[in-house]
């Protein structure tokens, strides 16, 4: 069973949702045979690269919300975090583009590092003091380096625009296409989706329901045909 998860690393909820997601997987008895991609979305996909603000100016100007309610907003995403065993800054981050971080997790992806490499990223993003979006290249190539990745073939997609651009661009136009508007966004078997970062419950039953409702594959076959198979091949008898 395959899930897919669309999601964006400056989406807090989709920090805590894969948190939630993987303990309902963990304790999924057929986990060792689902696969998880995660698929890119942008928040901010008209913000140049190069625009870096704080998180609160940006609350504040995104939704009209006052200060005071924007870091109230955050003590309580601290808080849902601490709950889920992840860390998170409430006070001094900042927000900027993601696109570059998406086509680097394509290219992780092709490397089979891809759950390594978002899971720093998310951790880069909210808990830690350095920004993953003032310290240019250099820092995403520290982070895929450390999940795997060979740091020079990274700093080669990061210095190319166009790499990944494509893989990043057919996943957001998925995304409107399935209907998502937000994220985080989890689909399973192309059946189930599952909006936002639901209690680790509401994935065991979706996990579960998705399970027993795949359909068999339903065979065609008249008798006649020649195959091979773990014993050799037929060979037709004159």
């Amino acid at each position: 069973m395959r899930v897919e998860i669309w999601s964006d690393i400056a989406c807090p909820w989709c920090y805590v949702g894969k948190a939630r997601f993987e303990k309902a997987l963990e304790a999924f008895p057929h986990r060792d045979q689902v696969e998880v991609v995660h698929r890119s979305f942008e928040l901010d996909p008209g913000r140049a690269k190069g625009d870096v603000q704080p998180v609160l100016a940006m609350l504040t100007k995104k939704y009209g919300m006052s200060q005071a309610q924007a870091q109230a907003g955050e003590e309580n995403l601290g808080a849902q975090a601490a709950a889920e065993g992840l860390d998170y800054r409430t006070r001094d981050r900042d927000h900027g583009n993601t696109f570059d971080m998406h086509r680097l997790l394509h290219f992780a992806k092709e490397q089979g590092r891809q759950d390594e490499l978002i899971q720093l990223l998310y951790r880069a993003n909210f808990a830690e003091e350095r920004s993953v979006f003032t310290e240019g290249d250099e820092r995403l190539v520290e982070l895929a380096v450390e999940a795997g990745l060979d740091g020079e073939a990274a700093r080669t997609v990061l210095a190319d625009p166009a790499a990944y651009a494509d893989a990043v661009r057919a996943d957001e136009r998925e995304a409107a296409e399935l209907g998502a508007n937000g994220v985080p966004f989890f689909v399973l078997d192309r059946a189930y989706g599952v909006s936002g970062a639901q209690p680790a419950e509401v994935f065991a039953q979706a996990l579960t329901r998705a399970w027993g409702d795949r359909s068999p594959l339903k065979l065609i076959d008249d008798g006649g045909a020649q195959a091979c198979g773990p014993d050799g091949c037929e060979v037709p008898q004159r």
